[in-house]
């Protein structure tokens, strides 16, 4: 019997034109209704992930961050999982030289979730990006001077070569074993997400810990997902699925593999796997 089950929001819950497909709400709201705990899981920060969860006429537990905090249905911090400041400035320090690839997100209401040392306003994809989240990002230069409390990630954002130079650089860092490095990439868009977090914070670590918290065993939880950044979170449940469009590393690992996004996939795999049918 799954009591939990754990999804995670971009390339799985959003269809690929970012939507909610009335299938996925429908299937989720019946299993909150059947009694069983939802949670969105998801890299997204806090402020970023409420839009999506506003979506869903139920109450959900949101694990933010790559697993950095964990939200009740009521929007209180559950648990948080924070990268000690001197350890945060070692790593902005490691990348000096893209200032503009690197963000400090904390766990706090409104502006200055996320702080950036500035917006290439030149850019119109990233000027209309600081227009949209206006209410959550601020701009602090130098970065390192915004680290007054713990972040619970150091992100970057770039080119995918240009961020596996910088997770080799992290990860040679005398710091290392104070911090966790965890990946989601887009290889279509050339894009490579690095979020760096506390020592052991994954998706999986924090959904494993959060499910002893509520009592569940490790087969009463199902996951889904898509990307490299939810592999720990997959092994770490007694039933994982995986989208039919995730990467190809999900894919090949054997576990089973529900429709795609834009298939509604999550509807078919919780209709399957936790309501029968």
């Amino acid at each position: 019997m799954i009591r939990l089950v754990a999804i995670d929001i971009d390339g799985t819950l959003l269809d690929s034109r970012w939507q909610l497909p009335d299938r996925n709400r429908d299937a989720i709201c019946a299993a909150v209704d059947a009694g069983v705990e939802v949670a969105l899981v998801t890299g997204r920060m806090s402020g970023f992930a409420q839009p999506v969860i506003d979506l869903l006429p139920c109450p959900v537990t949101a694990i933010v961050s790559n697993g950095a905090v964990v939200k009740a249905p009521d929007g209180v911090t559950a648990m948080r999982h924070a990268v000690p400041r001197d350890v945060a400035m070692s790593i902005l320090s490691a990348a000096a030289e893209w200032p503009d690839r690197a963000a400090l997100i904390f766990d706090r209401p409104g502006d200055g979730q996320m702080v950036i040392e500035r917006i290439d306003r030149s850019d119109p994809l990233r000027r209309a990006y600081a227009e949209r989240n206006r209410a959550l990002v601020r701009e602090v230069e130098p970065l390192e001077s915004a680290l007054t409390e713990d972040p619970v990630v150091v992100m970057f954002n770039g080119p995918i070569s240009v961020m596996r130079e910088l997770v080799d650089r992290l990860r040679a860092l005398p710091t290392a074993g104070a911090f966790s490095v965890n990946l989601t990439e887009y290889e279509s868009r050339d894009v490579l997400f690095v979020d760096v977090l506390a020592a052991g914070c994954t998706k999986g670590a924090t959904l494993a810990e959060w499910a002893r918290r509520r009592g569940y065993a490790r087969d009463e939880v199902m996951a889904l997902g898509d990307n490299l950044n939810d592999l720990e979170m997959l092994g770490a449940v007694g039933v994982p699925i995986v989208m039919g469009n995730a990467v190809p590393a999900l894919l090949a690992r054997g576990w089973p593999v529900t429709a795609t996004n834009d298939e509604a996939g999550v509807a078919v795999a919780i209709r399957r796997y936790v309501l029968g049918g």
